[in-house]
């Protein structure tokens, strides 16, 4: 159960590290106006969404439910629902993060820097609580 929950840590780093930083790819590319800078954006969007973030994503949430089958969920206490739930919330960011990063590749984004600048900062907001539930587990 240890290797599961190590694997299952390793690959939320990975998940986590591009959660964070495709949202600041997109500032850039959000204020780049020449075709040399929007085609690499374009690329590296594309390759940290579909060759780092969604794989850590996936094996994420399947070590995860490995490791609840093995346990049963009424072993652990309401920590796990508030977890979970946030977890449900950070799988619906992943997923915007998907649509705005079409957007981009079809050339309509909608959006300004600001927002992205903004939107880079969610991810914190969720990762501080998972892990204080998962590590303290205060109730």
């Amino acid at each position: 159960m240890l290797w599961i929950k190590a694997f299952h840590i390793i690959f939320m780093v990975t998940w986590f590290a591009g959660l964070f930083y495709l949202p600041r790819l997109f500032v850039y590319h959000a204020m780049s106006d020449d075709a040399i800078s929007i085609n690499r954006f374009k690329i590296m969007e594309r390759k940290l969404f579909f060759g780092i973030m969604t794989p850590g994503g996936i094996l994420t949430i399947l070590l995860g439910i490995w490791m609840l089958s093995k346990a049963g969920i009424d072993a652990y206490g309401g920590w796990l629902y508030v977890k979970l739930a946030l977890v449900a919330i950070l799988i619906g960011y992943h997923l915007y993060c998907g649509k705005l990063l079409r957007d981009f590749k079809q050339d309509q984004n909608r959006h300004s820097h600001i927002f992205y600048r903004w939107l880079n900062e969610f991810p914190v907001l969720l990762l501080i609580p998972i892990v204080i539930l998962a590590v303290v587990r205060p109730f």
